[in-house]
């Protein structure tokens, strides 16, 4: 049976509770938790545990997502407390693994650095920009390291996802980052978006080693002029799974090449689709997901 999971973007104005019964609805056999869903509904005074019976017949698949995982300074400790408390939620839920995301965040603040617009000053995060790429891939591999140990501690795996805008944004990237990090429980989330968008290849993906994707998230994308486009999740992945540019059923091809026999997530940043029935909108990504993949 094709193992189909929906990333909570794909209901993105939706709350866990709604996610999760929406997902089930739809047919989804997983769900992936993200991190501002979640958090807001513990910081309203709900326990981990009280997620249980809704998830009975619904595997949480992944739990993201740490971001910015390359913080160094105070910044370092915060993103290792906040691996801690993921971990521990992670492990209540059954979840198997953890996502950590390269940063900025903020692709405007990466569309000022490569602007000269940066100013010193200026407070916003900026993650490694302006550093060499050995630079950046020590600090970032450290960082995993760590957290790597730490899931390890509650049995957990974790995957990477290299920002389509950020400073580390390739494949190359993180194959380099699990390398230096020397941890057996950090793999690659293969997300077709980013890795179409920064221009790597379905022969590269085609030569991963199966065992090291974790999970691949299904999303679509927009044209953009590699060369001279700092990539802008609000527009360039402004579209249905489905209705952009990315040659979606070669990337799964390409994908599927590998023997990867894990979960195939649907992820979407659609304004459209946003504002329209969650439920609608979670089943025809599903029933096109089990279209693709079979």
């Amino acid at each position: 049976m094709t193992k189909l999971s929906m990333n909570v973007t794909t209901t993105f104005y939706g709350n866990v509770v709604n996610d999760i019964a929406v997902a089930k609805a739809a047919g989804y056999g997983g769900i992936e938790l993200q991190s501002p869903k979640l958090y807001r509904y513990l910081d309203a005074g709900y326990s981990v545990e009280s997620l249980l019976p809704l998830l009975e017949d619904l595997e949480v698949t992944g739990l993201g997502a740490v971001l910015d995982l390359e913080r160094q300074g105070d910044g370092r400790a915060d993103f290792l407390a906040e691996v801690t408390r993921m971990a521990g939620i992670a492990e209540v839920l059954g979840a198997p693994i953890l996502q950590l995301c390269t940063g900025p965040v903020d692709w405007n603040v990466v569309k000022d650095f490569k602007a000269g617009k940066l100013a010193a000053a200026d407070l916003r995060y900026r993650g490694t920009l302006g550093l060499t790429e050995d630079e950046a891939l020590d600090a970032a591999a450290s960082n995993v390291r760590e957290a790597a140990d730490i899931a390890a501690g509650h049995g957990l795996d974790l995957y990477l996802e290299p920002l389509a805008w950020s400073n580390l944004n390739r494949h190359r990237h993180s194959l380099e980052i699990i390398e230096r990090a020397r941890r057996d429980n950090v793999g690659i989330a293969l997300d077709t978006w980013h890795y179409w968008t920064t221009g790597d290849t379905l022969e590269e993906v085609a030569a991963t080693p199966k065992e090291l994707i974790k999970a691949v998230h299904i999303s679509d994308g927009l044209d953009l002029d590699r060369a001279n486009d700092v990539a802008d999740q609000s527009v360039h992945r402004n579209v249905v799974i489905g209705g952009g540019a990315i040659p979606l059923q070669q990337w799964i091809d390409a994908i599927k090449s590998t023997g990867y026999d894990g979960w195939w997530v649907s992820e979407m940043f659609s304004d459209k689709a946003n504002e329209h029935d969650f439920l609608k909108v979670a089943t025809t990504m599903r029933n096109l997901l089990d279209i693709m993949v079979s």
